[in-house]
């Protein structure tokens, strides 16, 4: 069944998903590009639905010009049957498909949450790597705990391994969202979400969030940079030789609104800062 819906199915939708996205922005058009597993599963997902309700939506506008066609009132051989009262075929033709595109479509809805479940460990034989992610305003904190390392505005991973992402936010609600790798999941102040994704190879990637959160919303957007195993770890040590180190008393000048804040690179940090995000907003409260 799976085989048939992308075979046939996947392509006619792929092109009404690029028509009826044409007027949004180029991130929104990313999610058709993806270059990782997660955001592979959910494009798949998305073409399948649309492919299905397809099959409801193109008969319905096919006949609706046939039968203004063919019961035009310059039509003398259109039939007329005033005593007709019902027809098991057309009774059968509108309820048993729909119900049957229904039960498909809640069924794949079912498979594919599971399977992509934002808080479900990708296993490709690698330990993943751990980043913690601070949304400000208007800017994005990522630190690296198991490196003792912090970047501002530039999140940077190996290729073809996973990332496991805890989430926050010290301000009003974000959203975290990196449309070539996965969907996006909220960042929330005093609460903690998590996130599981993969870039498939080396590339260079779009973040932003997509929770209108003040004036300095439309600027809040950040790069995602894959690189090589070898380039991961040569980066990493460049970063480590800044002298710059992040506490909480720079933490908490970085809270500070500020829209279209530079890169910043902290080779050191102090420990436990994203635990002090949550516990300042006085609740300890996780989205497990």
């Amino acid at each position: 069944m799976m085989r048939i819906l992308q075979k046939y199915l996947v392509p006619i939708a792929y092109v009404c998903c690029l028509f009826s996205l044409s007027g949004c922005s180029a991130s929104h058009l990313l999610i058709l590009d993806p270059q990782g597993p997660i955001a592979r599963g959910e494009r798949d997902l998305l073409l399948i639905t649309v492919g299905l309700m397809l099959l409801v939506i193109i008969p319905v506008f096919v006949l609706t010009f046939w039968f203004a066609w063919k019961y035009r009132a310059s039509n003398p051989h259109g039939e007329y049957a005033p005593k007709w009262s019902k027809s098991i075929k057309l009774d059968l033709l509108v309820w048993l498909g729909p119900t049957l595109i229904i039960v498909i479509l809640g069924t794949l809805n079912w498979i594919y949450t599971h399977r992509l479940d934002p808080y479900k460990a990708i296993n490709n034989g690698k330990p993943p790597v751990e980043v913690q992610v601070i949304a400000m305003d208007w800017k994005w904190l990522f630190i690296y705990p198991g490196e003792g390392i912090a970047v501002v505005n530039q999140l940077v991973i190996p290729s073809n391994r996973p990332v496991h992402f805890d989430i926050t936010s010290n301000t009003v609600m974000n959203s975290f969202f990196i449309p070539q790798l996965g969907g996006q999941i909220y960042a929330m102040a005093g609460m903690k979400t998590q996130l599981n994704l993969l870039a498939d190879k080396p590339g260079t990637y779009f973040g932003e969030n997509t929770q209108f959160s003040g004036k300095g919303f439309p600027d809040q957007h950040f790069k995602v940079i894959a690189l090589t195993p070898d380039a991961f770890q040569t980066w990493l040590q460049h970063v480590k030789q800044s002298p710059s180190k992040l506490d909480q008393t720079r933490l908490t000048l970085l809270t500070q609104p500020s829209v279209r804040h530079p890169v910043i690179y902290y080779g050191s940090i102090a420990p436990h800062l994203f635990q002090y995000e949550l516990k300042r907003f006085g609740t300890r409260h996780s989205m497990q």
